[in-house]
């Protein structure tokens, strides 16, 4: 229905709030305007892309918008250890393989939004939307245009690279990331990153593959007009 098939030591510098949700008067000046130049950019190329007219078929949007609250809800449920350290479940693999790429990236940016006003730093948006979902987006977006060109179209192949493989390594890259960002920006040193950070990512690229590879199952077999990548003449009806 959605979209139908598509081809140890601290430095005085703090991070607080969600993934890696940067205190803006803390950035280093020079950082702002290349942040701000790479985001508006990336805007323009998603409003123009975009098939928005896809929206106002019935139950496009309804779909969009739920899928996006429901990330919202798993961004909020979160751990960390250290201010601005904080680890969630990222869910950007899920919206990819729901609704392709350029609405994947307007689902999390405007979960960025919500999340940045609630903490009062919406002038950290561009890194935060940067990082937490241009970058994972781009990734599973590239991991299922290689799938879908290039290996055989089947149904467990789809499952099983895409979703989990998809959710696990993007995970992964994020994290690594964010690690160089604080590293960067003098929030915390590398070997302390390096120790009691990165480590993490592992273990929670696991849990992202494991919800993501669920998500994907339960709703291709329930829902697959909900998924925009997904065609039962391709995967199952060979």
């Amino acid at each position: 229905m959605f979209l139908g098939p598509l081809r140890g030591e601290r430095s005085e510098r703090v991070f607080r709030g969600g993934f890696m949700n940067p205190v803006i008067e803390q950035f280093p000046p020079e950082w702002l305007f290349p942040l701000w130049s790479f985001a508006l950019l990336l805007a323009m190329m998603m409003l123009r892309n975009a098939e928005w007219s896809r929206l106002k078929a019935p139950g496009n949007l309804n779909v969009l918008l739920g899928a996006t609250t429901a990330v919202l809800a798993l961004w909020l449920i979160r751990a960390g250890i250290k201010p601005g350290l904080d680890f969630h479940l990222l869910g950007a693999t899920a919206l990819t393989l729901m609704f392709g790429p350029w609405f994947a990236l307007f689902a999390l940016g405007l979960i960025n939004v919500c999340v940045l006003l609630w903490q009062g730093q919406l002038a950290a948006f561009p890194a935060d939307w940067l990082l937490t979902a241009a970058l994972p987006v781009t990734i599973a977006w590239r991991i299922f245009r290689f799938v879908d060109r290039r290996l055989t179209n089947h149904f467990f192949v789809y499952i099983f690279l895409n979703a989990f493989f998809g959710a696990a390594f993007a995970v992964g890259m994020v994290g690594l990331a964010a690690t160089a960002f604080a590293a960067a920006s003098g929030a915390y040193t590398l070997s302390y990153l390096l120790e009691e950070y990165l480590p993490f990512y592992l273990l929670m690229g696991w849990a992202e593959a494991f919800s993501t590879g669920m998500l994907i199952t339960v709703l291709v077999v329930y829902r697959p007009q909900w998924i925009a990548t997904f065609d039962d003449a391709r995967y199952l009806r060979r």
